[in-house]
């Protein structure tokens, strides 16, 4: 199954994209997430790391590939939750003073419906 949200907000296209690039900032938007271990600074495709949520959870994930660069920028990663892999892409664009943001998400259907309202307000935090 994919899933797709769009979320705007006042936020402007740089900063958001810099909460995306910057995986030690995940937490700062995304209440789901605790922490993030991570090589680097930026995200790069090939990239591995573990996204350490609420009561122990680590779900390993993979950069696939990064388009920084253009009006709009994109980001696509792969994780891993026990035998599962979602495959989630971000979409960052300028809408004026503010910023819209798509994220698409494909896995098995229960986990997608499962983690659309977490997403949006994940989401919601990231453009405000």
């Amino acid at each position: 199954m994919v899933g797709s949200l769009v979320v705007d907000g006042p936020c402007g296209a740089d900063e958001v994209w810099d909460r995306y690039a910057r995986p030690s900032r995940w937490a700062e938007w995304a209440p789901q997430i605790r922490g993030v271990t991570y090589q680097g600074e930026l995200i790069v495709p090939g990239a591995e790391g573990v996204v350490h949520g609420p009561v122990g959870v680590r779900v390993p994930f993979r950069i696939v590939a990064v388009d920084a660069g253009g009006p709009v920028r994109r980001w696509a990663w792969e994780v891993r939750v026990l035998t599962m892999r979602l495959w989630l892409e971000h979409v960052v664009e300028a809408r004026g003073t503010g910023v819209r943001t798509r994220l698409s998400v494909a896995g098995p259907a229960p986990v997608v419906v499962m983690y659309r309202p977490v997403a949006w307000a994940a989401l919601r935090r990231l453009v405000r």
